[in-house]
């Protein structure tokens, strides 16, 4: 809504931020940039410490980031951050994706309408202007825009059973961490893949929008594999 006098639009609502997300943020930074390497453990003290807070939200944070594959919880050695994928692991990873993310944009072709159109536009267009650089705090927008385009075709889907399949995968981070010291190497194939499933959902074409799924996530493991062997 805009004023008189040249002072332009008033601020909108704020939306608040609990204090675990901050901490949640700060320890995905901490793991995926390599400052907690593979297997090293992650002990809520020194972290409460570290990040100038109680002890309670980092508790509950590792928690919520244990569903992202991102960390362990090892009985008797405490959390513990996730050893990076195999090949052999990652490529099993995508084919799990393969058997759930193809359905669900069949189904969310048969539901959709202006405003989930809309949601996928926003995230294909926040893909084209993040920064794409060599740390998490440099590319994490770039993943939120990939992560929500793939959360929203699954939720659009309206099977709750799915989405909680694709929860349980937490699969997204897993691939972002080979962006680690390079930066996002495939932002141009993935737009134009996510593009081709946008459309085909904003058609109503179901078949068309699991072909499109399908070609996407096997160029995303073709990427990843081929950025593993690089490494």
């Amino acid at each position: 809504m805009s004023t008189s006098g040249g002072r332009g639009s008033r601020p909108g609502a704020i939306t608040p931020r609990l204090v675990v997300d901050d901490v949640y943020d700060a320890l995905v930074s901490l793991i995926v940039d390599g400052h907690v390497p593979p297997e090293g453990a992650l002990s809520i003290d020194a972290l409460s410490r570290e990040l100038g807070v109680s002890t309670s939200p980092v508790r509950e944070a590792l928690t919520r980031l244990e569903g992202t594959g991102l960390i362990r919880r090892m009985a008797l050695r405490g959390w513990r951050v996730a050893p990076a994928l195999t090949r052999e692991e990652l490529a099993d990873l995508v084919d799990a994706r393969l058997l759930i993310e193809p359905g669900a944009a069949a189904l969310a072709a048969g539901r959709a309408d202006a405003l989930l159109v809309r949601s996928l536009d926003e995230s294909v267009s926040e893909l084209g202007t993040a920064p794409k650089g060599a740390r998490y705090e440099s590319f994490r927008d770039y993943y939120e825009a990939d992560r929500r385009f793939h959360r929203t075709i699954v939720a659009a889907g309206g099977n709750p059973f799915i989405e909680q399949a694709y929860e349980a995968l937490g699969g997204q981070y897993q691939r972002f961490r080979l962006f680690t010291g390079t930066g996002v190497t495939d932002a141009a194939p993935t737009m134009a893949e996510h593009g081709a499933v946008r459309d085909a959902i904003a058609a109503g074409d179901a078949d068309r929008a699991a072909e499109a799924m399908r070609a996407h996530l096997r160029g995303v493991r073709e990427r990843a594999l081929a950025e593993l062997a690089d490494r």
